[in-house]
């Protein structure tokens, strides 16, 4: 009699144990089929950044929208998109490398703070791009009128203080054009005959050697 008892309360044990397992978390979300009733942990995947437009604000071969002094980058290949970025470097053109030669405009970074940025701190450096027109026309071309860099080809015209600036050489809008850049020298003495203006370049040869057109 006593053996029987002592059966029925261990069978009484054992399915008070497995009803207990069986029962739901509060609220009658299930414990995920764990023993200890804690939830798996679900991680998501962090973001990623985006390769080309948008990984580095202004990056080399994105693109700008239009305007010279207020711009924001746009994929290239949308209607708004009006120049691509052909270098860009931190810091001022003053003190920085030079744009490449046919360069149509620079665009001046100043520090900001926008939503997205190269490394995700929310900080642009202050630098500048050297950009380049998607479209014609191409000032920084050689007789283009314009551009930052006066280079071989360009035409230039005189000023009533000594100085030249540049102009195209179709002489449309500037009729008084006069020289044209020839060849870039190290120093004057290298100049080829006949050669009757000298326009400050920089780079390695920093002189151009202009004659009348």
């Amino acid at each position: 009699m006593r053996s029987s008892l002592g059966a029925v309360c261990a069978l009484s044990v054992l399915a008070a144990a497995l009803s207990a397992g069986c029962q739901s978390a509060p609220g009658g979300a299930e414990k995920d089929g764990r023993p200890d009733g804690r939830r798996s942990a679900t991680v998501s995947p962090a973001p990623t950044r985006p390769f080309g437009y948008g990984a580095v604000f202004l990056a080399i071969d994105e693109c700008s929208s239009f305007g010279r002094t207020s711009f924001t980058e746009v994929p290239c290949t949308s209607e708004r998109a009006a120049a691509r970025v052909v270098a860009r470097h931190d810091g001022t053109v003053r003190d920085g490398p030079r744009c490449p030669a046919t360069t149509d405009f620079v665009l001046h970074i100043g520090e900001q703070r926008p939503v997205s940025d190269e490394d995700g701190d929310g900080a642009v450096p202050r630098g500048y791009a050297c950009m380049r027109n998607l479209q014609p026309p191409h000032p920084g071309d050689p007789g283009g009128g314009g551009g930052p860099r006066t280079i071989v080809g360009d035409c230039v015209r005189g000023l009533d203080d000594g100085r030249v600036r540049e102009t195209a050489c179709d002489g449309r809008g500037h009729p008084a054009r006069d020289s044209g850049v020839r060849r870039a020298v190290a120093a004057r003495p290298a100049g080829p005959a006949p050669t009757t203006l000298y326009v400050r370049l920089g780079g390695g040869s920093p002189v151009g050697c202009a004659r009348p057109v």
